[in-house]
């Protein structure tokens, strides 16, 4: 036969294509074998010590920035219970106006059901309300609470203000009382005092935060304990930021602005 069979021509350059094409295969996959690396990707992942050293450095960042943004999430909340007691003393300057200058009272007699007690002004809040223009709800907070306070808001009248004796005892009643059993249950009649008779504004406390800001005590987070700092508001209005320990002894030489010596012509903090 003079000319070759084209099949089988096709199918001899076919055996040789392929026999090239699998050689080419089988140098690619040592290629791969051998470094590991896909030749036709530009991608390099992550080993797992790179990932380790991310986390870590992402923690670090975490460990700084946290106490920064406690911080300030802290202070914000203080500026707003700060404010909220502005807004007490210009509505406690209304009652002043409408009232020849007399401070609010607390009621009497004082009550053992439910328990309330002289150093807690009861009753105050409530005299002080027409000119806050809310209502006081423990289900609907106010300007009469703060956000730093741990406690239920149906204690101590549903407030987180206290008002300080000094404004309706007269100083001769806080001068008599000089012990903490004192300002307990004790039936002594109220007797509202004036503001022009303060001798010292700039430095005696009207209202103050008894239970926010207060550092948590082991088995006993009161107010009582006298831990941490607070915000108070002095009777000329302005409003400052102090650690309770700093307020001068009172009749029972704890830092109460209660029994402060000679009541509201006394001093608890110096201007």
């Amino acid at each position: 036969m003079l000319w070759p069979n084209i099949t089988d021509k096709f199918k001899t350059d076919g055996l040789e294509v392929k026999n090239k094409n699998s050689k080419i295969e089988n140098s690619f996959f040592k290629v791969v074998l051998l470094s590991g690396k896909n030749p036709k990707s530009n991608h390099t992942a992550f080993t797992l010590v790179e990932l380790l050293v991310v986390i870590a450095i992402i923690a670090l960042l975490l460990s700084i920035l946290m106490p920064s943004l406690r911080k300030a999430k802290s202070m914000a909340a203080r500026l707003t219970c700060a404010h909220n007691l502005k807004q007490i003393s210009l509505a406690v300057d209304f009652y002043l106006n409408e009232n020849d200058h007399f401070y609010p009272s607390a009621q009497d007699p004082v009550s053992i059901e439910p328990p309330y007690w002289l150093w807690m002004g009861r009753g105050w809040r409530f005299l002080v309300e027409p000119y806050i223009g809310v209502k006081i709800d423990p289900n609907n907070p106010s300007i009469l609470f703060c956000s730093q306070d741990r406690t239920s808001k149906q204690k101590f009248e549903s407030t987180s203000y206290a008002y300080s004796m000094a404004f309706y005892h007269s100083p001769e009643q806080i001068d008599d009382m000089n012990s903490p059993a004192d300002t307990y249950a004790t039936p002594v009649p109220s007797i509202p005092q004036r503001n022009l008779d303060v001798l010292n504004p700039a430095g005696k406390i009207l209202i103050g935060e008894w239970l926010s800001s207060h550092a948590p005590v082991a088995n006993d987070p009161g107010w009582w304990t006298w831990e941490g700092s607070r915000n108070f508001l002095f009777a000329d209005g302005h409003i400052r930021y102090l650690k309770a320990k700093k307020i001068r002894p009172a009749q029972d030489e704890l830092p109460d602005a209660n029994l402060t010596i000679h009541g509201i012509k006394g001093t608890d903090y110096p201007p």
